[in-house]
């Protein structure tokens, strides 16, 4: 086809097309117009947070899952919350502390590192690096979760700390011939620290249960291993926990979860809700995307298929960095008594 020079015309047919398909004729969307917080007035932290949910884009689903966990409160229903171990690895454990401590939550579902982060804190702090170093920190003694740095001094400590409540508990199974739970070994350890920094302190003085399915992952199971190759009669029993976490799904009225992260404490908290046929609340915060096929990546919606989510309440996914989201979402449904 030959070329138009620069100065034909296009025919008029053709542009009154081309401008009909670029001026289409609209209809007006019902919803809130789009706007961030004004800055130029005084500061005001109520509307800061509710800007939010004209901000757009995850902003816009942080004031969602702000709203939800407070119709969460005001219905009084049982609030399921999950974590993997890197909120306590890091400032986000404070952030838990708040809602544990002050009975805000009512079962707690995490990672074996939930718990010994948890409490290996108590002993020694984690220290803020960058996110790099690999074998140079191994020749240091140096472990690197991100950018937070553990020196190996910590989990020796650690071992001190745990032996000899197994010793403890092995003694009582020998007396006893009765096997305890993952939740009762947990409870033994949140026994031992007086530390009121402790998300284990809390939870065992306010009597909130901490399911760990996958106890035997990470430190806590590198000492188990040791300590069952001395003393190999020594037992836990996970299922205990499993009748445990599936009775409080059915006495609940309601419930709701709020979960950091995806892997075994997300999985664990839905599909024990599906013997209720789902949550009628629930708030996703992580960065794992659904394009694969797992679990941790898996939206709201998804999870109704299952049953995991009810449908009959509200639900979001928030999809960034628990470190930056989750404590706004404290701030905003958590901290205003």
């Amino acid at each position: 086809m030959p070329k138009k020079s620069k100065s034909e015309r296009m025919p008029k047919a053709s542009v009154d097309h081309a401008k009909k398909s670029i001026f289409k004729t609209s209809t007006e969307p019902k919803g809130l117009n789009v706007k961030g917080y004004d800055f130029s007035k005084p500061f005001n932290l109520q509307k800061f947070l509710d800007s939010y949910g004209t901000t757009g884009f995850q902003g816009t689903k942080l004031k969602q899952a702000i709203d939800i966990a407070k119709q969460m409160r005001k219905e009084d229903v049982t609030i399921f919350l999950g974590f993997t171990s890197n909120m306590i690895s890091s400032g986000v454990r404070e952030a838990i502390l708040h809602l544990v401590k002050n009975k805000m939550v009512h079962v707690i579902v995490t990672t074996a590192g939930g718990i010994e982060e948890d409490l290996i804190k108590c002993l020694k702090p984690f220290i803020i690096g960058e996110f790099r170093g690999g074998k140079d920190l191994r020749d240091k003694g140096i472990n690197r979760i991100g950018n937070i740095l553990v020196p190996n001094d910590r989990y020796i400590e650690f071992e001190k700390y745990v032996t000899p409540v197994l010793n403890n508990l092995l003694e009582k199974q020998n007396k006893t011939g009765k096997v305890i739970a993952a939740s009762e070994f947990i409870r033994a350890l949140a026994e031992k620290t007086a530390d009121e920094s402790s998300v284990l302190y809390w939870a065992f003085k306010n009597s909130i249960p901490v399911i760990c399915p996958a106890i035997t992952d990470g430190s806590m199971g590198d000492m188990l291993f040791f300590f069952k190759s001395e003393h190999p009669e020594f037992k836990i029993d996970v299922t205990d926990d499993l009748l445990l976490m599936n009775n409080i799904v059915l006495d609940a009225k309601e419930t709701g979860a709020i979960i950091l992260g995806g892997s075994v404490p997300k999985h664990h908290i839905m599909n024990a809700n599906m013997m209720r046929e789902g949550t009628k609340y629930s708030i996703y915060i992580n960065t794992a995307s659904e394009v694969d096929g797992s679990d941790s990546g898996a939206p709201p919606e998804e999870a109704e298929s299952w049953g995991k989510n009810s449908g009959r309440g509200a639900a979001v996914k928030v999809k960034g960095d628990a470190t930056i989201i989750f404590p706004l979402l404290v701030l905003g449904a958590f901290a205003e008594d």
